[in-house]
């Protein structure tokens, strides 16, 4: 099978540009028309997925558009209903939630790491579905991504992170332990794809390998699956600035400044 040339930087840059301000038009329209959306982003360690959601937010107000990624649940949580940690956070009206992970750490890292019974394990995979089902009823859009990397290709990232100390904390004890319990992870995917991968609500899965090409075909397919019309604000007129009828400001040397050092 032979690999497309890596994306140049500027072709990026313009692609990814262009999409942006597409996103910007979805944001006014999923707050102007009241929609409820939940993206989930899946996938191996260091796949790609804070990634994408870095560059899908970036322009984007984060009071309409907002991350979650859930830190290992307390053990009162863990005494609480699977998916009631989750259900927190969905949407209300007008707002777009991205989850970096999700509910689906039960089939994934749980399920590995043996964090869960098997009989927890299999009630999730049973009874997910069905809770996917019920959201999308109750009027919110659900989209799921899993990012797809080689072996080869997350041991590249792994060394990366390692030499680099700006992203060394990426790299979690999960994340080290997933390195021996690689058929283990494949196996745990396929069974979750086989009992979650529904008609009203399917996996989407990216090609992950080449990180620009993951990011623009990922957000590409966003864009598309919420139609959206246009609804940028026309361009404002700033109204004229108060006139000065005799304001005089404090002396500079009573207030505290940060040392210019640049």
């Amino acid at each position: 099978m032979s690999h497309p040339k890596k994306l140049k930087n500027k072709m990026y840059l313009k692609e990814l540009e262009t999409m942006q301000v597409e996103l910007v038009k979805l944001q006014e329209w999923i707050k102007q028309k009241g929609l409820k959306v939940v993206v989930l982003f899946e996938g191996r360690d260091a796949a790609g997925k804070g990634g994408v959601i870095k560059r899908i937010t970036q322009r984007l107000n984060p009071r309409v558009c907002r991350v979650v990624a859930l830190t290992t649940p307390t053990e009162r949580e863990k005494t609480q209903w699977y998916f009631q940690r989750y259900a927190g956070h969905l949407p209300a009206a007008g707002e777009m939630v991205l989850f970096d992970r999700s509910w689906y750490n039960r089939a994934g890292v749980e399920r590995v790491m043996k964090f869960c019974t098997e009989a927890e394990y299999r009630e999730f995979l049973r009874s997910c579905p069905e809770f996917e089902r019920m959201l999308l009823r109750s009027g919110v859009m659900l989209i799921k991504y899993w990012f797809s990397v080689s072996d080869e290709e997350q041991e590249k990232r792994f060394q990366a992170r390692i030499k680099d100390p700006t992203k060394r904390w990426k790299l979690s004890p999960m994340d080290l332990a997933s390195r021996s319990k690689w058929v283990e992870y494949s196996k745990a995917k396929d069974a979750m794809f086989a009992a979650t991968d529904i008609k009203e609500c399917p996996w989407y899965v990216v090609e992950a390998d080449d990180k620009k090409r993951a990011r623009l075909n990922c957000i590409h397919h966003l864009l598309s699956m919420i139609p959206h019309k246009d609804l940028t604000p026309k361009p404002i007129k700033l109204p004229p600035r108060q006139r000065d009828t005799g304001y005089v400001r404090p002396p500079r040397q009573k207030q505290t400044y940060v040392p210019s050092c640049y």
